[in-house]
């Protein structure tokens, strides 16, 4: 009998990129508030059409499930906007708020 790791390796790697993504949003907010969402959203296309062109299984679910993590991320920005309104995260002192 033959083990197959392909699913094992990429369950790991998507938890990884989800766990890496999760402070990123956070961190893109902060540092530049939800107007950082563009670059999320070209970045997670770009990173979906470029998976399409992978013929290693492997390398290629990892650049999708990148990309599809930063398409996430285009509105996670806006509840991580929203988290920080509510007080749980801090807002960033140099930003001045408008309001």
């Amino acid at each position: 009998m033959d083990i197959q790791w392909q699913g094992i390796v990429i369950g790991v790697v998507t938890f990884l990129i989800i766990g890496i993504m999760h402070p990123v949003v956070i961190k893109g907010e902060y540092h530049f508030s939800i107007k950082i969402w563009p670059v999320f959203l070209v970045v997670g296309l770009a990173c979906v059409a470029g998976s399409l062109f992978i013929p290693n299984v492997i390398v290629s679910s990892a650049l999708a499930v990148l990309g599809f993590s930063f398409l996430w991320g285009v509105g996670e920005l806006r509840e991580q906007k929203k988290r920080v309104e509510k007080g749980w995260f801090p807002e960033n002192p140099k930003r001045r708020r408008r309001g």
